[in-house]
């Protein structure tokens, strides 16, 4: 994409592309929030593992097509994947460590 050529109505279709995807993302922070005051993911795992394969499949796409408004959301969404599998990991790790041992291992 080259800036220098882009008109004022395609500045308009960009301002619009980067506020759908501020409202597209706002669910995401919203529910990332959620589990950073909990301590602990609200989402089934499986939902942060197909999240982040289909943010790292959009993020390439998105590169590849040179546009900045879905690479941006993309992006930033990874972060949010990312943070909440670690805390579901972190969560099982402490439950374990202090889990009873098993009488019959």
């Amino acid at each position: 994409m080259n800036f220098h050529s882009i008109t004022l109505p395609e500045w308009l279709v960009l301002g619009v592309g980067f506020t759908g995807q501020a409202m597209f993302s706002m669910r995401f922070i919203i529910q990332w929030l959620a589990s950073e005051r909990a301590r602990k993911s609200v989402v089934p795992v499986l939902f942060w593992y197909f999240s982040l394969g289909g943010g790292v499949t959009l993020f390439i796409y998105a590169a590849y097509r040179e546009d900045p408004v879905f690479m941006l959301g993309q992006g930033m969404g990874l972060f949010v994947y990312l943070r909440n599998l670690w805390l579901i990991r972190r969560e099982k790790s402490e439950a374990q460590r202090l889990a009873p041992p098993d009488p019959h291992a």
